[in-house]
């Protein structure tokens, strides 16, 4: 989920030329080569069939950053959905409203050699890596953008609970399947470490519960202790169809789960 785009970034993204074409240099071709080439090593057997079937969909440059039409194109034709440029933060407003309109946000920039594991700020290639291969899939495109819906009439308190959701499901949610334990969450799945780690023994896994997953506290950088298993993209779908905002009027009531982690300066 975006940053608010109060807080500061050391990163600008990339405008488009007059032909609406992104330049990049040789070295930010090259991270995205390094990045790439790095995940497809690691996701076969671990993503879920819907990525990888959306990332064949995507037929995703290996030598280059995309541009963002190549992108769209597929989406829409697909799911009719498209990618649309912001800058590296957004606010919540411009966040949710992107995706109530089936459009996801893209920053058009990428991390720095010096950043190549981790950086707190989305960059290009989690959100086309990650993201992009699952909004080909109508279940999850349509629980994106039901979250965006409901965020944009959604109160502060009312969001800081939704973004519990969309963490344990759009960033770092698994799906069991008839293989096993898969991924299909961004999050997980545009970091190498975290793919590995979360089939693996050290995190708990839960039964995908709304109201438990809009309770869950979390951190933003560290490996997660805890994840949410789907029994299978349709319960997305069915998330779209129920009242999802008594669901987190009774979460606030109800309160957040103790934490399973230390404090961040306790980290």
């Amino acid at each position: 989920m975006k940053k608010d785009a109060k807080k500061p970034s050391k990163y600008v993204a990339r405008q488009p030329d007059e032909q609406g074409f992104i330049h990049y240099s040789d070295i930010e071709h090259q991270t995205w080569q390094r990045l790439i080439e790095r995940q497809l090593k690691v996701v076969p057997g671990r993503a879920c069939d819907e990525y990888l079937h959306g990332l064949e969909l995507l037929d995703l440059p290996h030598d280059r950053i995309p541009q963002l039409d190549e992108i769209s194109s597929v989406l829409r034709r697909e799911t009719g959905w498209e990618v649309a440029r912001v800058p590296a933060l957004i606010g919540f407003e411009t966040f949710f409203g992107l995706l109530a309109d089936r459009k996801f946000p893209v920053a058009t920039f990428i991390r720095t050699p010096e950043e190549f594991d981790y950086l707190q700020e989305p960059d290009i290639f989690h959100e086309i890596f990650g993201h992009c291969a699952m909004l080909t899939n109508p279940a999850f495109a349509n629980f994106t953008q039901k979250y965006g819906q409901l965020g944009l009439s959604a109160s502060p308190k009312e969001r800081a609970y939704l973004a519990r959701l969309y963490w344990f499901t759009v960033e770092f949610g698994l799906l069991n399947t008839e293989d096993g334990l898969r991924i299909y969450g961004g999050g997980i799945l545009s970091s190498p470490k975290e793919t590995l780690y979360a089939l693996g023994n050290e995190p708990e896994r839960y039964d995908f519960d709304v109201l438990d997953a809009l309770r869950t506290p979390y951190r933003i950088d560290i490996v997660q202790p805890i994840y949410y298993v789907l029994n299978d993209l349709q319960q997305l779908q069915q998330l779209t169809e129920i009242d999802l905002m008594a669901k987190v009027r009774q979460a606030i009531e109800l309160g957040l789960f103790e934490p399973r982690f230390p404090p961040k300066d306790a980290a």
